[in-house]
């Protein structure tokens, strides 16, 4: 007949994985059938129970440990018991380090060059440490879930006050020159920068960039509610901003699972502002193209690498490209063709914002007064709205020549972009009404206008005339939509101004020293690669009385 036999030990933690190499020991011992080796949680209790290690009730706390053995007879079940001292400390031998601090605190005042804190304790506590890891000016890969939402907020606009990163909650890869933190994969260095919500997609990016010849300088993990409306991509964008900066990244990867549509439109932006080429895979989020300006969409992690060892050939043209002027001024669209405008607002909604339009794609995008643009607008002129009493525009060009010098004398317009549709019915000659307006507007205001010229060279309008009257007047002509859109992206960004200290490079530049808090297998994979680090032996504070430890954080403040 089977036995089962339970030890509680009261208020001594120990971490997952040293839990788990507990638990694999006393399965290895003579007659022990099955063992629970648990922090005594009710779920970790009802999960005991429901694999029938736990017939009864049992008077245990969370953060008191539970120790169940279920062997063939009492004397095995006993001795197992009486195995779990020597078997813990087994564990605790085996480490390298002689002396471990008990604090945050006190590992910092024995590694002075720290600039890191590794947090993998149960989420009940993780913002508590992070918060004081802040405090020490730590910057901070947060590996622990279960943490609130407020908390992971306030913690990152702590750190962003600051100038420091708060990687996750749930945050469970990075890279930082060189050194993998959590579960990293052994990649070269090299140009390449990732910034990833994702822990197994900066995984599988890096990996496959190593395997294709190419290398990483940082890969920035976020945590997967990062890019949350609630949170608004705070890591994310200080990611960019780094590696924007960084003259040791020339391409950078953005990968996560879809974004909030807000949240993507201005991290889009950003990543445009970057000034190097960003490869962008938003997982199961439709790419409003296939480029825009510098920016490249993958339809799949493994696309994400190839692209970016592709861009990483060709980084110095397109740096080369975007050192044109890049404008903080609005983009007015006017259009003689419904679809031509749908196609162009569904291209540029990703990175242009507030982005408006008569004929919206989403209730957002309503433009409340037609005959008055706000922010960027895209206008379809041959909306009914306009055409009562009026020729289409593809045939009159009136309304648009009057809408064209409106838009110019606004001082926050910075771009003009126009469809000119040539074929049977259309206006016998566009170009030769609208060439003298562009060219006096573009002298008196300066601005930039952009024209899409629509045709065949067989049309009645002659296509090669259009084209040049166009251009001679001073219009920057594009056959498509897609190239236009791409100039667009290149030459106009609304990203706003960083109010917030830059994360400096200096810190990243140096080799890593790190201060862990948890997951002693953590401390093992920093000093396995030649990083410094100290492992805290941390405890719960209190031992777990949360009143008590309420109290005592308050007399410490």
């Amino acid at each position: 007949m089977t036995v089962i036999k339970h030890d509680i030990r009261r208020g001594a933690y120990y971490d997952s994985v040293v839990l788990m190499q507990l638990q694999c020991g006393l399965i290895g011992l003579p007659g022990i059938i099955d063992a629970g080796v648990v922090m005594a949680t009710t779920a970790n209790c009802e999960l005991l129970a429901a694999n029938n290690l736990l017939s009864d009730s049992i008077a245990a706390s969370p953060d008191d440990l539970l120790i169940v053995v279920k062997a063939e007879n009492d004397s095995s079940a006993s001795e197992a018991i009486r195995q779990v001292d020597s078997l813990l400390a087994r564990r605790r031998s085996s480490a390298s380090q002689d002396f471990r601090p008990r604090s945050l605190s006190a590992a910092v005042k024995q590694l002075p060059d720290s600039s890191w804190a590794l947090i993998s304790v149960p989420g009940r506590y993780a913002a508590a440490v992070a918060r004081e890891a802040l405090e020490l000016n730590q910057h901070i890969f947060l590996y622990s879930d279960n943490v609130s939402l407020e908390d992971e907020i306030a913690l990152k606009k702590t750190a962003r006050e600051k100038g420091l990163l708060v990687m996750g909650p749930d945050c469970g890869t990075a890279i930082i020159n060189g050194v993998g933190l959590g579960f990293a994969n052994r990649v070269r260095r090299g140009p390449i920068g990732l910034v990833g919500a994702s822990g197994t997609g900066l995984q599988a990016v890096t990996s496959h960039i190593h395997n294709l010849g190419g290398g990483v300088s940082h890969a920035i993990g976020t945590g997967g509610r990062d890019l949350k409306s609630e949170v608004g991509a705070i890591t994310a964008h200080q990611a960019l901003d780094l590696l924007a900066r960084d003259p040791e990244t020339k391409v950078i990867v953005l990968i996560s699972k879809p974004p909030s549509p807000d949240v993507a439109t201005k991290l889009l932006s950003a990543a445009q502002a970057t000034g190097k080429p960003v490869v962008v895979d938003f997982i199961g989020y439709p790419p409003p193209a296939r480029k825009l300006g510098n920016l490249h969409f993958a339809t799949s992690l493994s696309e994400a690498a190839e692209l970016s060892i592709r861009e990483l050939e060709n980084w110095r043209l397109v740096t080369k490209e975007l050192e044109s002027p890049v404008s903080s001024l609005y983009l007015r669209g006017l259009f003689s063709g419904g679809t031509l405008a749908y196609e162009t607002l569904l291209s540029l909604q990703a990175s242009l914002s507030p982005i408006y339009s008569n004929s919206p794609i989403s209730n957002s995008q309503v433009l409340q007064d037609p005959l008055h643009s706000e922010y960027h607008t895209i206008i379809d002129l041959g909306d009914e709205f306009f055409m009562v009493g009026r020729l289409h525009p593809m045939i009159d060009n009136d309304l648009r020549i009057r809408r064209l010098r409106q838009e110019a004398a606004d001082p926050e317009v910075g771009m003009i972009l126009l469809d000119v549709v040539l074929g049977e019915g259309s206006h016998p000659d566009p170009a030769g009404e609208l060439a003298p307006v562009i060219k006096e507007v573009i002298g008196n205001s300066g601005l930039m206008i952009v024209a899409i010229v629509i045709g065949t060279e067989d049309d009645p309008q002659n296509l090669q005339s259009q084209v040049e009257r166009l251009s001679e007047a001073g219009a920057v002509v594009f056959r498509s939509v897609t190239e236009a859109v791409n100039h667009v992206s290149v030459h106009l960004s609304r990203h706003a101004k960083n109010e917030f200290p830059p994360v400096t490079l200096d810190r990243f530049a140096q080799p890593l020293a790190a201060i862990n808090v948890g997951l002693e297998s953590f401390y093992e994979s920093l000093t396995s690669q030649g990083a410094q680090a100290i492992h805290v032996e941390w405890r719960p504070p209190a031992g777990g009385n949360e009143k008590l430890a309420l109290l005592l954080a308050r007399m410490k403040k």
